[in-house]
């Protein structure tokens, strides 16, 4: 379990765009949700990461696999995050956050200080209750310009950002990040790691990707666990700012997480392929007493 500095404590979370902008899923997870087999009580859900303006991005509504393409036991994306933006959040969301029975973490994208700030200054304004912490994604590698987020300018915009707001941060790294300089320099500032997929080139630097006129897009699931579990132990042994344990596709990947030190679960790339896998195999964690 991780317990934030405002009292909010989590074990599992609903990824960055697990559940949409609200917790309440995508309209082709809302018929799961109305059965039970999507909980998001169960989960402290992280939205879809949002940017400054509108973003396109690579996703259509009309045609998702222009973007997203299976792998075994995993998937590969290249959204390019794909969102209305912050103030449409602010606007159309954000009020809505204190009628849930669930928290919400607001995802923002960290890539440079004028448009954070920007941000967090609008999320300061509408904030509630049930708004627990921001995420700062500072790892995308479905966008071009992965490469300029170098460790050194996540420091940077982390320590910009805690001056900008008292919500506690939770920072979203990727495995081309410093782990050991990260865990060094930001005890204090952020409260929680979390680790992005995996860029293609990485995974399969042999191998064409079938998302290629995109850049490669991130590989995410069971199939990037040698990348993002090495990331998270690594973490995990440096402390002292916990880290949230990524990619589990099995249930009992929960247990190997925990056992490699990670203080809470997040659930990803699962729900696009299981969706109900997640509620599943919290549910079960709770009846063996692991919760």
């Amino acid at each position: 379990m991780i317990t934030l500095s405002n009292g909010h404590s989590f074990t599992f979370i609903a990824a960055s765009g697990a559940l949409a902008y609200d917790g309440r899923g995508w309209p082709w997870e809302w018929p799961l949700r109305w059965a039970g087999l999507i909980d998001p009580g169960l989960f402290t859900v992280v939205t879809k990461t949002l940017t400054r303006h509108p973003r396109r991005g690579n996703l259509r509504w009309y045609n998702p696999l222009r973007c997203i393409r299976p792998l075994p036991a995993g998937a590969v994306n290249a959204v390019g995050l794909t969102n209305p933006g912050i103030e449409w959040w602010c606007r159309e969301v954000a009020p809505t956050i204190a009628k849930k029975r669930y928290r919400l973490i607001v995802s923002l994208e960290a890539e440079e200080e004028k448009g954070l700030s920007e941000m967090i200054g609008m999320v300061e304004k509408v904030r509630s209750d049930n708004l627990v912490a921001i995420e700062l994604n500072a790892s995308c590698p479905n966008t071009f310009k992965e490469g300029e987020r170098s460790t050194s300018r996540t420091i940077a915009l982390c320590h910009a950002a805690k001056k900008m707001t008292a919500l506690p941060l939770l920072l979203k790294i990727g495995v081309t990040h410093d782990p050991l300089t990260l865990a060094r320099e930001l005890p204090q500032i952020i409260e929680a790691f979390q680790i992005n997929s995996v860029p293609w080139s990485i995974a399969f630097p042999q191998k064409v990707s079938p998302l290629s006129r995109f850049g490669g897009g991130g590989v995410s699931g069971r199939i990037a666990q040698k990348w993002t579990w090495k990331v998270a132990g690594e973490l995990a042994a440096a402390g002292p700012i916990p880290v949230v344990g990524p990619s589990p596709w099995d249930y009992e990947d929960i247990g190997e997480l925990f056992r490699l030190g990670a203080k809470a679960i997040s659930f990803g790339s699962v729900f696009l392929w299981h969706p109900w896998r997640p509620t599943l195999f919290v549910r079960r964690w709770m009846r063996d007493g692991g919760a």
